[in-house]
């Protein structure tokens, strides 16, 4: 009488022909994997090739018949591929171990017959070495570009010069590398500092260097667009949503800046009214367009900047708590350039290179012009040296300003300021010539508005207090 083993044995050998003519020439598979292991539906093993045996411990002929549960359970290897596959029905990858601690990393596919049942499981092992080796180079390949990631910062930072950035002081080199760090995230940043220190330029740098930077960098001054079309400029709206309204509609900026970053210019000039609508944009990421109802998915970092004490704003309640905190999740300071004068230098440089060959023209500074230059205190900071050093290379009739005779522009840059007491009186004076300047330019409130970057009403109110008072009329 044959014994249960024998029987389940000889079921195996049929078995095994079955697969073989069912499935494909066994040796062709081996070929393919040298490490080869065949159960049935029900985790019999039905065919074991020979390199198991120094894994397993176990002549692979005398384990044909057995159920991979009990092995499984005699931890002659674990956890058991096959019974995994039989689980879950599909094809999966796992780490099996034998009772020495030895590895093997297994594949196991499901064959399945034509009612869906899985007729046959397949398992094969790859050299898990191959692959630790894999992950020490991937590793290595990591440290590698982190190092490389980190040298390049370095030189980057050891120069901090960025497209019309310059940075020679340290208090510049701080701003800078708090924009390379923040920049590769998605936080918001709010940039404050005086009118004329360059917070657009830095706006910019950050969205460069963002993950962001091959997608739209889109600007608005909300102190330059009069109140009542600020709402539609930021939101857009729908076809007919009021009359004289674009037939077509009109998308909003923020819509504009879906996958790149939303500059906010001025943000302190903001009506409160818009704040409340904002802040709900930043928590919802959407937008409802004006005369619309669909909400709109938007996905934008969001850089904002002013001239203003936002801080004191908040305090007076002309500035939303709620808002102001989502804004300042990083503050960037710029300080004027008369506390870093270290930067003086390398702007007037810059600028006299890039003015010279726009120009077509050769203009250098004596020594005495640049002593008269850094002497300055430039209440309008970068954009004032910038006009001043373009009416010195335009106006300038020797190569060598300051050599022989004073220049006038250099005597007005002198005197401008002159018998001023305090920064206020200094920024107001600065504040009438540029406004006067614009006007004898454009002749309307319209024109200097676009001009200064300002709102007609605000433009309006300056050439009354500046320019009305001496001739009478405001346009």
């Amino acid at each position: 009488m044959k014994s249960e083993l024998e029987i389940s044995k000889h079921k195996s050998a049929k078995a095994i022909d079955d697969f073989v003519n069912g499935f494909c020439n066994l040796s062709f598979v081996e070929s393919l994997f040298n490490d080869l292991v065949i159960t049935d539906g029900k985790g019999i093993i039905l065919h074991v090739t020979a390199k198991f045996k120094n894994f397993w411990g176990k002549n692979p002929e005398k384990m044909i018949g057995e159920n991979v549960y009990e092995m499984e359970k005699r931890k002659i290897f674990y956890p058991s591929i096959t019974a995994i596959v039989l689980k879950t029905k599909k094809k999966e990858t796992i780490i099996q171990h034998n009772k020495k601690g030895e590895k093997h990393l297994m594949t196991g596919v499901p064959i399945f017959d034509e009612d869906g049942e899985i007729k046959n499981v397949v398992s094969y092992s790859q050299d898990i070495n191959d692959f630790v080796e894999l992950e020490k180079q991937y590793q290595r390949l990591q440290r590698q570009l982190t190092r490389y990631s980190s040298e390049l910062i370095e030189l980057r930072q050891k120069d901090m010069q960025f497209s019309g950035i310059i940075a020679k002081s340290e208090k510049m080199k701080n701003v800078l590398r708090l924009v390379l760090k923040i920049a590769k995230t998605d936080i918001n940043a709010i940039i404050t500092g005086e009118t004329g220190v360059g917070k657009n330029l830095i706006a910019r740098l950050i969205h460069k260097e963002s993950d962001r930077g091959k997608g739209p960098f889109i600007e608005i001054n909300c102190g330059a667009i009069p109140e009542a079309l600020l709402e539609t400029e930021l939101f857009g709206y729908e076809t007919g949503a009021f009359t004289g309204a674009n037939r077509k509609g009109k998308v909003g900026v923020i819509e504009m800046a879906n996958k790149g970053t939303l500059f906010l210019d001025e943000i302190g000039d903001l009506p409160i009214g818009l704040q409340v609508k904002l802040l709900k944009v930043i928590q919802e990421k959407n937008i409802v367009k004006i005369g619309g109802t669909r909400p709109i998915k938007v996905d934008f970092r969001l850089v904002s900047a002013t001239n203003q004490n936002i801080e004191k704003m908040v305090t007076e309640g002309t500035f939303r708590k709620d808002l102001y905190y989502r804004l300042n999740v990083v503050p960037i300071k710029i300080s004027p350039i008369r506390n870093r004068q270290e930067d003086i230098p390398a702007l007037i440089s810059y600028f006299l290179s890039n003015l010279n060959k726009a120009y077509n023209k050769y203009v250098a500074l004596s020594n005495a012009t640049m002593k008269m230059l850094l002497s300055h205190d430039w209440p309008g900071n970068i954009r004032e040296l910038k006009n001043i050093i373009e009416r010195i290379v335009i106006t300038g009739d020797q190569n060598i300003i300051g050599e022989k005779n004073p220049i006038h522009v250099l005597d007005h840059a002198q005197s401008f300021f002159k018998n001023v007491t305090s920064l206020t009186e200094a920024k107001e004076r600065m504040e009438e010539h540029m406004v006067k300047t614009a006007y004898s330019k454009t002749r309307t409130s319209v024109g200097v508005g676009k001009y200064l970057g300002i709102s007609q009403t605000s433009a309006s109110r300056k050439i009354r207090k500046y320019i009305k008072n001496e001739n009478g009329s405001s346009d």
